[in-house]
């Protein structure tokens, strides 16, 4: 099982109280909410394996190169000084190296890249996997790696992770007319605001889908581009030519990467915590209580 973890903490900050606080008043709701998430998990699925990936670059250089917009409005914008604007102050961030002690002391594998995001961490690992995968995260660009064949699918959390839609190849050609392989293809023709992918004006999903359909891939369709009698619409041949430098570029950046120098790790779910007094003291200045204890209760199941 590999956790999407930056995907999962942020879902926990939302959806749980920032009125769960650590004794010293500091709000510590994604750290709990992960570690229930990460429990209901285990308890559900019992892996054998569970990584939590990270993202040591959230925005790698060698993508922005490719595409410039790409997560650039995510950037935060400096607020002007002497601005009367009221800067919200930042409770997630503060979190992050909290979990990731607590991850580590209780032995739960954990990796992150440099210049690398959460996404390539497991794409690389998918690649590597002897057995079947289940990819955890409530982001759509993953649902590329699913692969019946290979026993790879995404479960993607539709309320916490209590219920998660279940991604396999039969569900995403129902849902968007291609399989797994051909879901970077349709995500890089269809675009992607959330990611400052701009796609190709005027191709929309559906119409994606329809000429993935006919012409096999992202190469088979602009390869039809050469053919007069290729089943495309004049608008549509217009709108594609004129976005060949994009379609150029884009396949490197919306694809995950499948060779990430990943460091020696061992991925078996612990049974014990490896470092019972970091877990111990991590509880106590935290107020992890009950939702660490709950994590330690499954493991030891």
């Amino acid at each position: 099982m590999l956790l999407d973890s930056a995907s999962l903490y942020f879902r926990a900050y939302f959806g749980v109280p920032d009125s769960v606080r650590a004794p010293d008043g500091t709000p510590v709701n994604a750290v709990r909410g992960l570690l229930d998430f990460i429990a209901r998990l285990v308890q559900d699925h019992r892996p054998d394996d569970l990584v939590a990936c990270m993202d040591a670059d959230w925005r790698p250089h060698w993508r922005v190169e490719l595409i410039p917009t790409y997560k650039a409005h995510r950037v935060a914008e400096e607020i002007p000084e002497g601005s009367d604007v009221e800067e919200v102050p930042d409770t997630l961030s503060p979190q992050v190296p909290v979990i990731e002690d607590v991850l580590d002391a209780v032995g739960i594998a954990r990796i992150g890249v440099p210049d690398y995001e959460a996404d390539d961490v497991i794409g690389t690992l998918t690649g590597l996997a002897a057995g079947p995968v289940d990819i955890v995260t409530g982001d759509r660009d993953l649902f590329q790696l699913v692969d019946d064949a290979r026993g790879v699918r995404v479960l993607y959390p539709v309320k916490g992770v209590g219920t998660l839609q279940i991604v396999d190849e039969a569900w995403l050609r129902t849902k968007y007319g291609v399989d797994g392989s051909g879901y970077a293809d349709l995500a890089l023709l269809r675009g992607d605001p959330s990611d400052g992918l701009p796609g190709v004006p005027g191709i929309g999903e559906k119409t994606a889908a329809k000429l993935l359909a006919e012409f096999g891939d992202l190469a088979g369709i602009m390869d039809a581009l050469g053919n007069p009698m290729a089943k495309i619409s004049p608008s549509q041949r217009k709108r594609l030519e004129e976005a060949r430098d994009y379609v150029a570029v884009a396949p490197k950046v919306v694809r995950v990467a499948s060779d990430v120098p990943v460091p020696d790790h061992d991925p078996a779910l612990p049974r014990s915590p490896r470092d019972p007094a970091a877990v111990e003291a991590l509880a106590a200045r935290w107020g992890l209580g009950g939702s660490l204890q709950r994590l330690l209760t499954t493991l030891e199941g």
